[in-house]
């Protein structure tokens, strides 16, 4: 194959066979871009303001005082213009603007690059509130799509623009990572649950933040569990490799299978965007004859544009370079992150780009989650009587069931699921030292309760106190279950607990 044919690859496509699911799929960007700024615009000030659990300015200014100038080059963010509140709620703001003007496509490539360099600012600075599979996964989609994207102000389904080849296989290279690397993952981690079949047995009740829906599903029989096990690593595995099929017919079973899969996994979990954006990934797959067949000839897509030489913006070799950059990158993180030397060179690329959130490596449920521990936050005026303070979102009250909220993210709680889970294979009367280890950040969220900071308040769905200052605050660690039909039934509760004890010290004013 000669330069000229290479680059091909890069240059718009004429027949344009994807202009409908291109449009789809940058509409969908915009949504998920939109569901990270609007859940940050409720939590960002208790999560990383002036007064909240991790001050970003305090995390900027430890870097001002020891790392020098590198400290640009170790969170590289936007806030370092202004690590304060308001430079947390402008990016918010200018986030929900750009990921609103991406829905209604309004100069979509601008607004990719605003929502990726915001989103990276935040994640960059958000500490234990960041680091999450799906943020990568966003920002992997992001970084592509900025090629895919039509140029133009108002560039509609961009017909003398079509995508290139190569943009729009790296979007379902991505497709396919996610699926393929989780299946890898789940058999490299050794994890019995995967081989014996018994992974799904008690999915439901222990992941983060399950529904209502998930509720029931945990109470089908052993059965159906095994075959979800069994079909999940089969998808990943085997069926995943139909998004590269020529032959339409093999692309549209393949694009059938993993959009019932992720509608099965968002209907009985919340996993903020997560599952929306393989979904949408997945629409990729789907060419313009197929999306007009589906919509009765009602949508007419044109299959050639109008012009000879169709354009993108784009000069062929800046496409490949960035391009190939991230497929590269892609490809190395998977295969040498930890190869010893000299192979580990070969990962320098995806090193680098690591700073930036992009190339990233995926292992969805490696190992599932065996118990369920939640923490819950209570104060007490006289160092007897405790109240809870309620969470929004997260399993608390017994009588309540699980809600859907995806894609909204709740990351305080979220974050607290994770802290749990570290508990897990550790015994009582060690729990208290691995919490100081792992999440140091609950004894902040106690003293910041004492305080009455609003911003942290906030986080919660109440305050138990009614405007008073409590004098004790502390974190109790809990085992939860789902129950069974017969008991909601009888008491009204999806969930039983057991007080396990104290998961860090007791906070008080003295």
């Amino acid at each position: 194959m000669d330069k000229r044919s290479v680059l091909r690859l890069f240059e718009p496509d004429a027949r344009g066979r994807w202009l409908g699911a291109r449009w789809l799929f940058l509409r969908a960007l915009g949504v998920f871009h939109f569901s990270v700024f609007y859940s940050l615009a409720f939590q960002i000030r208790g999560l990383l303001g002036d007064r909240g659990i991790l001050p970003v300015s305090e995390l900027f200014q430890y870097l001002r005082e020891h790392a020098g100038a590198s400290r640009f080059w170790i969170v590289p963010s936007l806030l370092w213009i202004a690590p304060s509140d308001r430079g947390l709620v402008a990016l918010v703001v200018v986030g929900l603007v750009a990921s609103s003007l991406l829905v209604l496509n309004v100069a979509p490539r601008a607004c990719l690059v605003v929502c990726g360099v915001l989103f990276v600012s935040f994640v960059n600075a958000a500490q234990d509130f960041s680091s999450y599979q799906s943020e990568g996964m966003l920002l992997d989609a992001t970084a592509a799509a900025f090629v895919l994207a039509p140029r133009g102000f108002r560039p509609g389904l961009g017909a003398s623009q079509p995508p290139s080849w190569a943009a729009r296989f790296l979007l379902v290279w991505e497709c396919f990572r996610i699926y393929f690397e989780s299946g890898v993952a789940k058999i490299a981690s050794g994890d019995p649950s995967w081989r014996d079949l018994t992974a799904m047995d008690h999915y439901y009740e222990n992941g983060p933040l399950p529904t209502w829906i998930g509720w029931w599903a945990q109470q089908l029989p052993h059965g159906f569990h095994a075959f979800t096990a069994l079909a999940t690593l089969v998808v990943e595995l085997g069926i995943v490799f139909g998004v590269f099929f020529r032959r339409r017919a093999v692309r549209l079973a393949t694009f059938a299978v993993l959009t019932t899969l992720q509608i099965g996994i968002i209907a009985t979990a919340n996993y903020c965007f997560l599952n929306y954006l393989v979904l949408a990934l997945g629409i990729l797959i789907v060419d313009d004859e197929t999306l007009e067949r589906f919509t009765g000839g009602r949508l007419q897509l044109p299959r050639e544009h109008d012009h000879d030489a169709p354009t993108s913006g784009w000069r062929p070799w800046a496409a490949a370079a960035w391009l190939s950059t991230l497929f590269y990158a892609s490809l190395a993180v998977f295969a040498f992150a930890g190869a010893p030397e000299p192979m580990s060179y070969l990962a320098a690329p995806a090193d680098a780009l690591a700073r930036f959130r992009l190339a990233n490596r995926y292992g969805l449920f490696a190992r599932m989650t065996g118990v369920r521990y939640e923490i819950e936050f209570q104060g007490s005026l006289d160092g007897v009587h405790y109240v809870p303070y309620r969470f929004r979102y997260k399993p608390q009250a017994l009588d309540e069931a699980p809600k859907i909220y995806a894609p909204y993210q709740p990351r305080f709680e979220w974050n607290l699921w994770f802290c749990a889970i570290y508990e897990e294979n550790v015994p009582p009367r060690h729990r208290l030292g691995v919490a100081r280890q792992t999440c140091p950040w609950v004894v902040r969220v106690e003293m910041r309760l004492l305080e009455r900071s609003p911003d942290v308040l906030r986080l919660f769905r109440e305050d138990p106190f009614a405007g008073r200052a409590p004098h004790y605050v502390r974190a109790v660690l809990y085992q939860y279950w789902m129950t069974d039909r017969a008991t909601l039934r009888a008491t009204g509760r999806y969930w039983r607990r057991e007080e396990l004890g104290s998961y860090v010290d007791e906070a008080y004013d003295p």
